[in-house]
């Protein structure tokens, strides 16, 4: 165990050392990840954490100047527990979800927030890069299809002709 003076002088080099000595400072908010994927119909879950001291006695989350409220008519879900935080969204829509969400924490000594950006991509969007694939393939079939057809006569081996004899074994 370290003595208290080490703890004090490393709190107040970090400045994190309360009013009364205590190292008791308002939420210092993390976002889990600063930016979160999901595909279109699943579940996306932004999480939030605070690693200061004391907990968090109440957390929040927005979007768009507007409250996130937990209701199951919304199909949004915040769980909060201690320094963590979780808002899920059940069956993702780009339209209605795609955006920023702050997280807000609020404790005796203030309050402090983070924010994670949520991106919704259509369930389509694995499909377009193998359409492109396929467009590309058959375009180019479609020019050796044309390349071929149009080739002069002479220039194609019909088995007639092969190292320069003709059908009756005679050199030309």
């Amino acid at each position: 165990d370290r003595p208290v003076s080490d703890l004090k002088s490393w709190s107040a080099a970090l400045g994190v050392w309360g009013e009364e000595g205590r190292g008791l400072v308002s939420p210092q908010v993390m976002a889990y990840k600063k930016s979160e994927h999901g595909n279109e119909g699943d579940t996306g879950v932004l999480t939030c954490k605070n690693p200061s001291f004391p907990p968090v006695s109440f957390w929040a989350w927005y979007r768009n100047g507007h409250e996130v409220k937990p209701l199951s008519t919304t199909a949004r879900r915040v769980s909060s527990s201690g320094n963590k935080t979780e808002l899920r969204i059940l069956k993702l829509n780009i339209e209605e979800d795609t955006g920023d969400y702050h997280c807000n924490a609020t404790n005796s000594y203030g309050s402090g927030s983070a924010v994670v950006n949520l991106r919704v991509r259509s369930r389509l969007a694995a499909l377009w890069p193998f359409l492109g694939i396929v467009a590309e393939v058959l375009v180019l079939v479609t020019i050796i299809f044309i390349y071929e057809k149009r080739r002069k006569p002479d220039e194609v081996l019909d088995g007639k002709r092969c190292l320069g004899l003709n059908l009756s074994g005679e050199a030309k």
